[in-house]
């Protein structure tokens, strides 16, 4: 079996394409056996206070641990058909003293499941990262067009008018469940399996120990290091509900995304023409048309986001079918979805930022569309004001409703709206409201509620207070921490 892979044979696309350096890293073969490596040295060095470890086995341990040899691992798993396995063994050989030692009492679970939660702890934190990333250029769409008024769209059809801070104000609000979503499930969620033996019991650690220490205190010096918390319970491995919670709250990422690269998608469509993402000088939209600016980035983001949210089925079934003390056949579909979800996350994220920092908001459209159907939006007014002079709603209702039919068959035809008109010439209409009144009324302008405020309003209590307890998030730290 070969050790080189190129483009000359099927990789991953996350290998080159996709996802970060940064992120490629953590999810490498190299660092996952660094922190196997790290786990075991944690390990030794609790149990050498006890006498189950010498101070020279220790030293020997230590000094071997950033010896990675990943081809001589697998040149043993082919043999012995096990990785763990595998790995101990090539480390054990690189420590003639001590190596008999290493993963003394532990389970292969206490070694991976520990090292999958190092990982997605870190992993998650520069999916935080990303989100507030996005989330700041966001912020400042909200309040720079919070008082820009746009016609809105409900069943794709021309709706009330909103503002186009306050669309972009929902997006952020996405994001920022998204954060505190995140935060809640790496302060209450994503623990370590701790140190508990094969079946979470710890007896083999009760026999080892003999009452030197309780095996719960020895896994609490073992897993402080790693600053991952500890399930109090668990079975062979850390409970697999930890999985499906970790894709719900990366598909609620993507679903975030997904709805804001949509949107974007929709929005470039010449027949709306009121957003555009960042199209460059040299880009090319089109292999057979030269005009074309397709939207590849939002797509590319809806695609991956689609992606992402699939896993989640597979995580339901793998913590729903995690049959007494564990099954292994949740094994390989987790090393498949945890780091390609992340890796998928992240370039959502990288695309997300692109888009949002480099939006292109055509006002000049946007006031064209609002001029053509924002008075048809304003008969709400009408009615609103209608019904305060005395008339009856549901009669003046199913007037306007009739009113309005022809005027918008009309604009059809390209002529121009002539539903003002018709509704200054009623009888009834006009006896309750002056022409310059219902002009008034029908101006979409003056029809945006509180939107201006409540987007200035999620800035100050939400936004901006998510990023402040953000401000000095850090992920990156070296590998002395396993």
């Amino acid at each position: 079996m070969s050790e080189s892979f190129d483009h000359g044979t099927y990789i991953s696309r996350f290998t080159w394409r996709y996802g970060s350096k940064e992120m490629r890293e953590l999810f490498s073969e190299l660092e996952y056996r660094r922190i196997w490596r790290g786990i075991w040295c944690q390990i030794a060095r609790v149990q050498s206070r006890y006498g189950l470890v010498s101070r020279d086995e220790l030293s020997e341990i230590l000094g071997h641990k950033g010896q990675v040899n990943i081809a001589r691992s697998h040149e043993i798993e082919r043999q012995v058909k096990h990785d763990v396995w595998a790995e101990l063994k090539a480390y054990a050989a690189q420590c003639p003293k001590g190596g008999g030692k290493i993963h003394l009492g532990a389970t292969s679970a206490d070694i991976t499941d520990n090292a999958d939660v190092i990982r997605i702890r870190k992993a998650l934190n520069i999916i935080l990262q990303k989100l507030l990333s996005c989330l700041k250029p966001l912020r400042d769409n909200v309040l720079k067009y919070a008082d820009t008024p746009c016609i809105g769209w409900t069943h794709l059809q021309p709706a009330e008018p909103t503002t186009i801070g306050y669309r972009f104000a929902n997006y952020a609000q996405d994001l920022v469940m998204d954060v505190n979503y995140i935060d809640t499930l790496i302060k209450d969620y994503v623990h370590g399996k701790g140190i508990k033996g094969a079946v979470g019991t710890s007896a083999s650690f009760t026999t080892l120990l003999g009452g030197r220490v309780e095996p719960f205190q020895m896994e609490k010096q073992i897993m402080r290091r790693f600053k991952t918390g500890t399930f109090p319970v668990t079975t062979q491995t850390y409970p697999r509900k930890v999985d499906f919670l970790l894709m719900s709250a990366l598909a609620s990422v993507a679903q975030s995304a997904h709805k804001f690269g949509f949107d974007v998608r929709l929005l470039q469509s010449p027949a709306y023409g009121e957003l555009s993402e960042p199209f460059a000088e040299t880009q090319v939209g089109s292999s057979t048309m030269p005009f074309k600016r397709n939207p590849i980035y939002s797509e590319r983001m809806c695609s991956l986001a689609r992606y992402v949210s699939s896993f989640l089925e597979a995580t339901w079934i793998n913590a729903a079918c995690a049959l007494l003390e564990r099954t292994h056949d949740d094994s390989a579909s987790r090393q498949l979805i945890i780091p390609e979800s992340f890796l998928a996350a992240d370039e959502i994220l990288t695309l997300y930022n692109k888009i949002i920092g480099g939006i292109e908001v055509h006002v000049s459209r946007i006031k064209e569309n609002l001029a053509k159907f924002g008075k048809f939006a304003g008969t709400e007014a009408v009615l609103i004001k209608l019904v305060e002079k005395g008339a009856d709603r549901q009669k003046m209702h199913e007037l306007i409703r009739r009113y309005s039919i022809g005027p918008r068959k009309g604009m059809l035809r390209g002529e121009q709206n002539r539903l003002p008109i018709k509704l200054k010439n009623d009888p009834i209409i006009s006896s309750k409201l002056k022409p310059k009144e219902i002009d008034e009324l029908l101006d979409p302008s003056r029809y945006i509620g509180d939107a201006p405020d409540r987007c200035r309003m999620l800035v100050k209590e939400y936004i901006d207070p998510l990023l402040k307890r953000h401000k000095h998030m850090h992920t990156k730290k070296s590998h002395a921490e396993y």
